[in-house]
C-alpha cells in the first residue's frame, strides 16, 4: 500500500478562505490537463471548463447569479435584510477567490440513443463523468498546494451563468471551484463510518 498517496488523498479539504496571491497560468493549465485524466462513459470526455481569474470577470459572474438568486428569494418570502446580506457574501466570496473555474456538461458529447430511457441514462452518465473531472481537478490543485471548494451556484442559475460569460449554449453549468493559495487550514470533519456504508457480499 502507497501510504504517502493514500495521505494525499485523504488531505484535500473545502477551503474557502484564500491568500491574495495570484495563480499562474502555467499551474492553472497542468491542473486543467490532468484534470481531463478522469474517466468518462464511452471516453466522451463531455467536461468542459470555463477559467475566471479578473476581478471583473468573477464580479460579473457573482452579480448575475445573484440576481436570479434575489427572485427566488423574494419568491420565497425571504426578508429583504438577509436577501441582501447573502447576495454581498456571495459576490465577496467570489470577488476573493484569486480563481474561478466554472465546470459544465457539453450536452452535445453524447452517443444516439433509440428511447427516452436510453437518452437519460446517457444524460446521467454524461453528467457523472464530468463530476469525475471535478474531483481530479480539486486533486491535482492539491497537488500544485492549492485548496479549493465545489459550488453549487450554476445549478440554480444556469442561464445567468451562461450569458454572464458568454459561454455555448450545449455548455450546461454544472458547478463550480474557487481556487486559490489556503488561507487557513480546516480540520478533518466526520467521517461516516465504513460498517454504516458498505455492505460485502
Amino acid at each position: 500500500m502507497n501510504a504517502d498517496l493514500h495521505s494525499f488523498l485523504r488531505t484535500r479539504r473545502s477551503v474557502r478562505r484564500f491568500k491574495p496571491e495570484a495563480v499562474q497560468a502555467a499551474t492553472l493549465q497542468h491542473i486543467l490537463e490532468t484534470a481531463t485524466f478522469a474517466p468518462s462513459a464511452h471516453n466522451l470526455q463531455p467536461w468542459r471548463f470555463s477559467v475566471l481569474t479578473s476581478l471583473e470577470a468573477k464580479s460579473h459572474l457573482a452579480e448575475a447569479i445573484s440576481a436570479r438568486f434575489r427572485e427566488d428569494m423574494l419568491a420565497a418570502g425571504m426578508p429583504e435584510t438577509d436577501i441582501q446580506a447573502r447576495i454581498e457574501r456571495t459576490v465577496r466570496r467570489a470577488r476573493e477567490a484569486p480563481v474561478i473555474i466554472v465546470l459544465c456538461h457539453d450536452s452535445t458529447r453524447v452517443d444516439p440513443q433509440p428511447d427516452e430511457v436510453s437518452r437519460q441514462a446517457e444524460f446521467i452518465m454524461g453528467v457523472q463523468s464530468v463530476a469525475t473531472a471535478g474531483l481530479q481537478l480539486l486533486l491535482a490543485a492539491h497537488a500544485e498546494g492549492l485548496a479549493g471548494t465545489w459550488i453549487c451556484w450554476p445549478l440554480f442559475a444556469p442561464q445567468e451563468t451562461l450569458t454572464a460569460l458568454n459561454l455555448p449554449i450545449d455548455w450546461e453549468p454544472q458547478g463550480m471551484f474557487f481556487l486559490g493559495y489556503p488561507a487557513d487550514s480546516p480540520a478533518v470533519p466526520g467521517r461516516v463510518r465504513l460498517e454504516e456504508i458498505v455492505k460485502w457480499i
